[in-house]
């Protein structure tokens, strides 16, 4: 079968006509342009803090509309678009401290990523079966998004705005790949029939093999999601144990608070021995486990007397084993780490955080961008190093998977703890620095998803909120505020058993991978075989 490109741009067909030259030409010729923006902003507001979820499938098909039948170049500068208008607002968090200029820059790498996807989608947007190859190629791009620059920066998977959708038990099928194709895949094909319906009212003909592929590209997600839904479970495999959560909150919000790091530790020494005095008059069940957040001790407990002497004193009052979140020196290097400090021990285990955030917790290029502007080093006087292991503390019986803040974001940090025999999951956070901003409940919405994914109960200690306990069938049981000192005490299940994305792992994400690569070659050959039949 030879396909070829269509002489009239397909896309023509739901475009208003006007006259060359007009006003209102002019006007039509942005048409493109102002809706591949405007989906991509309504891609935006299906993500959390808002329970829009269902946005997202409107949104690409509008975003398919404005590219099949196009040419590469117009693909790429509606690509970028539909990227600034879905990044710009999602990522603002990231200037919340630092002002604009790292924020917008950030969102114009990013987009470039989604600019080529969008002049590859234009490409096989001639093929037959065109949503299956775009929705793959889609999750191609998150691929690579996740691994470059600096060792990637997944934030924006679409999987991650799909915390409260119907398409959220397909995370324990293939994890975020699958679950964002979904996505993808129906969005492209409810804009396919909808086009072929309109096409068959003026031509009075039904095309039956692309009207089958556009309803199957809607009803095989939707069918999928709810025959996965015999995968979430949040019954108890191996007991349960009780979990405290502490959020002790900080003097202030801003980079500011880690030069009052003392603060921050009487802050979560003191909510724990309030918590223990509630446990002793009765009022709250004694925890097994205790959680703190990251940074919840940024006096280096190993070298300040003080800082040992009081996190000890919390442990014994309390009675349970702490994951305290510290900044370790050793060996004059730095380390994020989660410290497991025992009531009757000390400290004697750790877990060093392994995927560190670039000009956050170390900055590429110092050299070079401290030749453009020195102020600028300032911000990360001295570098993270990364761990090398995953972390998973034993406390009171139960197996803890540490996945310290930032690597709640990658699908391969987060299952290594699970296969590392973790039972229930951690996410020690700290977005003190980033205000009351969106970013809290983003991150939040990414661990709801991790629990189906991996079928485990996943807490979500933050040093200011909003701290949370999730089930592992993504539901929140309970949640705190923001910038205010609390606790969270609850019985919760211990599971062992791995889903299907725990024990696939990558494979998912390769498979599409492959469809989208084998989807894009068929399109260049097409191309060419077009191009040479033309020359003849």
């Amino acid at each position: 079968m030879t396909v070829t490109a269509t002489s009239v741009d397909e896309s023509d067909q739901l475009e208003p006509k006007a006259a060359p030259g007009s006003r209102l030409a002019r006007l039509v010729r942005l048409v493109p342009a102002a809706v591949a923006a405007l989906s991509g902003v309504l891609l935006y507001v299906s993500f959390p803090p808002r329970t829009l979820w269902w946005l997202a499938l409107p949104a690409f098909a509008c975003f398919g509309w404005v590219l099949r039948g196009r040419g590469w170049k117009a693909g790429l500068g509606l690509g970028y678009l539909f990227g600034l208008g879905f990044l710009l607002p999602l990522l603002v968090w990231t200037g919340v401290e630092v002002g604009p200029g790292p924020w917008i820059a950030l969102v114009a790498v990013e987009a470039i990523f989604v600019a080529l996807v969008g002049a590859a989608i234009t490409a096989v947007s001639k093929l037959p079966a065109w949503p299956l190859w775009a929705a793959a190629l889609w999750i191609a791009s998150e691929a690579v998004r996740a691994r470059v620059p600096f060792h990637g920066f997944p934030w924006g998977k679409i999987a991650f705005g799909q915390a409260d959708g119907v398409f959220l038990p397909l995370a324990a099928v293939g994890g975020t790949p699958v679950l964002g194709f979904a996505v993808v895949l129906c969005g492209f094909g409810l804009y396919e029939a909808v086009r072929l319906t309109l096409e068959s009212r003026q031509t009075r003909v039904v095309r039956r093999s692309a009207a089958t592929v556009a309803l199957l590209s809607v009803a095989v997600p939707v069918v999928g999601a709810l025959a996965a839904r015999g995968l979430v479970s949040d019954k108890a495999e191996d007991g349960t144990t009780t979990v405290a959560v502490i959020q002790g909150n900080v003097p202030r919000a801003g980079l500011e608070f880690n030069a009052q790091r003392r603060a921050v530790l009487d802050y979560h020494v003191k909510e724990t021995l309030r918590l223990a005095a509630k446990v002793k008059a009765g009022k709250v069940a004694k925890p097994d486990v205790v959680l703190w957040p990251e940074n919840s001790s940024d006096v280096d407990p190993f070298a300040d007397a003080q800082a040992y002497t009081d996190i000890d004193e919390a442990a014994k009052a309390i009675g349970a084993p702490i994951s305290v979140g510290g900044v370790v020196d050793r060996n004059g290097k730095l380390y994020n780490e989660q410290i497991l400090w025992d009531p009757v021990k000390g400290p004697t285990d750790t877990y060093d955080k392994r995927q560190i955030q670039p000009f956050g917790e170390y900055l590429p290029m110092r050299s070079l961008l401290g030749a453009i502007n020195k102020n600028w080093t300032t911000m990360v006087r001295q570098d993270f190093s990364r761990g090398t292991k995953p972390g998973v503390f034993t406390m009171n019986g139960a197996k803890i998977g540490l996945v310290t803040c930032y690597e709640a974001a990658f699908d391969w940090a987060v299952r290594s703890e699970v296969t590392d025999g973790a039972q229930l999951i951690s996410v020690p956070s700290n977005n003190a620095t980033f205000d009351r901003s969106e970013m809290t409940y983003q991150q939040l919405a990414m661990s709801r998803v991790r629990a189906v994914e991996h079928s485990r109960t996943v807490t979500v200690p933050v040093t200011s909120g909003v701290s949370a306990i999730i089930m592992p069938d993504g539901k929140i049981t309970q949640k705190t505020g923001m910038f205010v000192a609390d606790s969270l005490v609850q019985k919760v299940p211990l599971r062992s058993s791995e889903t299907p994305a725990t024990k696939l792992g990558i494979l998912p994400e390769m498979a599409l991978v492959l469809i989208a690569a084998g989807g894009l070659g068929w399109a260049v050959a097409a191309g060419v075989r077009g191009r040479r039949a033309g020359d003849a």
